[in-house]
């Protein structure tokens, strides 16, 4: 029985023992292998390719902060208008990141060193100007912002409110 069982093969299994290592020629080549392919050609970089590369990453280095806009309005929203540690906290990253991005604009781009990048330069700066005016406004909607001329002068009253609510009263 034990002879039977060797003698039987399935479609799936390999027999090492028949065959030797030593030609290779018998196997055949996998799916997908060109032989003729196997010449290595020298390696010939298109300049035109590498440019292309090149341009490709400075677009997606300038629209970056273009596309951390929407993540932060979503930030910005989520954090509230009262005035509290974490929405001033969130104001504050949200006022500082792009500053930091504009003073370092040279070395950011230095990577882009073959190309006159003015356009990208200008998108990513104007990228950071958005984030900074979004942080300017959640600025404003919290009451930071000094908008009204009692904010700044002693002497004049501060603007009335008119209309005070509180627990879903009105207390006028």
């Amino acid at each position: 029985m034990a002879s039977k069982a060797a003698g039987k093969k399935f479609k799936w299994s390999l027999d090492f023992n028949t065959k030797s290592r030593s030609s290779g020629s018998d196997i055949a080549a996998p799916p997908g292998y060109n032989p003729s392919a196997d010449v290595i050609s020298s390696k010939v970089v298109n300049q035109t390719d590498q440019s292309h590369l090149i341009l490709k990453k400075s677009w997606e280095i300038a629209l970056g902060p273009i596309k951390q806009f929407p993540m932060n309005l979503v930030i910005m929203y989520m954090s509230g208008n009262s005035i509290s540690i974490f929405p001033i906290m969130m104001v504050v990253m949200m006022f500082i990141r792009p500053v930091k991005m504009m003073l370092s604009t040279h070395s950011t781009f230095k990577v882009i060193e073959g190309i006159s990048a003015t356009g990208q330069k200008l998108v990513f700066l104007l990228g950071n100007l958005v984030n900074i005016g979004l942080a300017l406004y959640k600025c404003h909607s919290m009451g930071l912002l000094p908008t009204h001329a009692s904010d700044w002068l002693a002497f004049v009253e501060p603007q009335a409110r008119l209309e005070y609510s509180g627990g879903g009263i009105s207390l006028l």
